[in-house]
């Protein structure tokens, strides 16, 4: 009875509620008219017994019966009519019942990426894709410092090494060399077999320190 107030009196109704009460008021309306085919179908089957009763006995009768019969026919074909009207009409209130539902929730969703992107652009897009880069460039930075931590940030250059250990390899070389030329190379006249001996064997080690100097010095010279 609400339904029938608010659509004479105008008043605005809620379309889903409205949509509701249509179907089922559709759908009741179709209960009925399954009542009424049944009742038709009975007084159908009633009616061309009794014709067949009557066929031979009282024809009159039996007439009158089969035009009872078509009467009732063709009120159960215009309900059948009816029936797919109703029911055409639920598929179309649901179909587009579905369809608002369908737009109300594609407008909240297009209003929430409306409300999202209203607040970005591309250059804070940009802005932020260059912070997280910078930021990801410094992480790396700190990773590598600290998954090197050896030297404690002392710089040591490998080539300044190799040079300095170059150097200490030329000094002990020299100061072998100056050892060998201040060395006698002849032992003296007075000194006994023994004392000769000793003499002999300390100048052939200090000859043979001196070809090994020469051949470090030849390769420290070749190296250079």
């Amino acid at each position: 009875m609400s339904g029938w107030m608010s659509y004479f009196t105008g008043k605005p109704k809620d379309s889903r509620q409205s949509a509701r009460d249509s179907i089922v008021g559709l759908r009741s309306q179709l209960l009925v008219l399954d009542k009424r085919e049944e009742f038709l179908q009975k007084k159908i089957e009633e009616e061309l017994k009794k014709a067949k009763t009557n066929a031979t006995a009282n024809k009159r009768l039996a007439l009158a019966a089969l035009r009872q019969k078509q009467a009732y026919e063709g009120e159960l074909n215009r309900i059948a009519g009816t029936r797919l009207t109703l029911e055409a009409q639920v598929n179309a209130i649901e179909t587009a019942n579905l369809n608002a539902e369908t737009m109300v929730a594609m407008k909240k969703g297009a209003d929430a990426l409306k409300g999202i992107h209203g607040s970005l652009n591309i250059n804070k897009v940009d802005a932020t894709m260059e912070s997280i880069r910078e930021q990801m460039d410094l992480s790396n930075e700190i990773s590598d410092a600290i998954s090197n931590p050896v030297n404690m940030g002392i710089e040591v250059d490998d080539d300044e090494l190799k040079n300095e250990l170059e150097e200490l390899e030329q000094e002990q070389l020299n100061e072998r060399l100056v050892g060998a030329e201040r060395a006698p190379v002849h032992a003296p006249v007075s000194a006994g077999p023994s004392r000769v001996s000793h003499q002999q064997e300390a100048q052939r080690q200090e000859e043979e320190d001196d070809e090994e100097a020469q051949l470090r010095a030849l390769q420290a010279e070749m190296a250079m």
